[in-house]
């Protein structure tokens, strides 16, 4: 009625190698088509924002558009987003940037 346990043990040919196989192959798949992607978009992201300069046209991540008036060094800008409307926006919630200045010469 039940199986014995040497019946039960009779699969057991693979080593223990063999067995991890499968879930390597699956987390070098994952890494390929999901986690390294992400990286490097994070990576682009991390230099767009980092390249802002007074002048860029931004949109942020709330809707916002402007033009950045005063970059901060804490990690904050100005963004001039209708004439003489200012507000202050974390530099990180930057989503894209519409039009790069020239840098001055």
């Amino acid at each position: 009625m039940f199986a014995t346990p040497a019946y039960a043990q009779g699969f057991g040919g693979a080593g223990g190698l063999t067995s991890f196989i499968p879930l390597i192959l699956i987390f070098a798949i994952m890494y390929f088509l999901m986690i390294r992607p992400q990286q490097q978009k994070l990576k682009k992201h991390r230099a767009m924002v980092e390249d802002l300069r007074k002048g860029d046209e931004v949109i942020t991540a709330g809707g916002l558009m402007g033009k950045v008036s005063k970059v901060g060094a804490d990690g904050d800008l100005e963004v001039e987003i209708a004439s003489g409307v200012k507000v202050k926006v974390v530099q990180s919630t930057i989503q894209s940037v519409k039009n790069k200045t020239e840098p001055a010469k």
